[in-house]
């Protein structure tokens, strides 16, 4: 008997239920209530007294928008003087045809103040651009610099070595032929010990050369010592390779 009672819980019996709610009164009334509304905000615009700047303002868009007319007594001069209503100003009629417009200020702010405002922001502009510039330059120059720093140092270190090893080279083919004072002091190398030999040119290569004359100087050491070698000795160096030919 239980099983074939209804379940006046399930939602089988809640559909069955009609839908009975009062939409269409509840509608009515919400209508009336934004009528009332309107016709109140109605009245209250109504009654509401305008300030004097509203005054003056629709006055003023009133006055702007309609006409000059013909019995103004400077309108009629410039009738008599060959002016026709909507004709633009200058003797082929192509200049301006509407007034100046107004331009009434609300601030305490000075005659030409914007315009100082606005130059003064332009120059701003301008100096703030001439920096950036002038900043991208220098960056550009100190990059520039820098690799022509690095390329002369490189240029040195390579020098001072062709430099040092023609000097071995002269110095072994001079005591090979007999000849104990070299033709000049820089000819042969420095009487070091070969651990401070080491230590100069480990210590030339990490930290180079930044003096252009000390470059020039090498470079003129180098080229005389390569002329003295082939001129007296027959010597040609080549990169890492020494030939030396003897003549009979």
């Amino acid at each position: 008997m239980a099983d074939e009672d209804d379940d006046y819980m399930s939602d089988a019996f809640l559909k069955q239920i009609p839908d009975v709610r009062p939409g269409v009164p509840m509608v009515k009334r919400e209508k009336e209530a934004m009528k009332k509304e309107a016709l109140h905000k109605e009245k209250n615009a109504q009654n509401r007294q305008k300030s004097y700047k509203e005054q003056e303002r629709e006055s003023r868009e009133t006055a702007l928008q309609s006409s000059i007319s013909s019995q103004n007594k400077g309108f009629a001069l410039l009738q008599k003087m060959g002016y026709k209503a909507g004709q633009g100003l200058g003797k082929q009629g192509a200049g301006r045809v509407e007034p100046v417009p107004l331009n009434i200020k609300t601030d305490r702010g000075g005659i030409g103040m914007e315009e100082l405002k606005k130059r003064k922001a332009d120059e701003e502009l301008q100096n703030y651009r001439r920096k950036v510039q002038m900043k991208q330059q220098g960056e550009k120059k100190s990059i520039e610099d820098f690799r022509v720093r690095k390329r002369t140092e490189r240029e040195e270190r390579q020098t001072q070595g062709d430099l040092r090893r023609s000097q071995r080279a002269c110095e072994q083919l001079d005591s090979q032929k007999g000849i104990t004072v070299p033709r000049d002091v820089w000819y042969w190398p420095e009487a070091l010990k070969e651990e401070e030999e080491e230590l100069v040119e480990e210590e030339a290569k990490a930290e180079g050369s930044d003096d252009e004359e000390e470059l020039t100087v090498s470079s003129w050491h180098s080229h005389c010592e390569e002329d003295a070698l082939r001129g007296k000795h027959l010597f040609c160096y080549l990169s890492c390779c020494f030939l030396m030919f003897e003549l009979d």
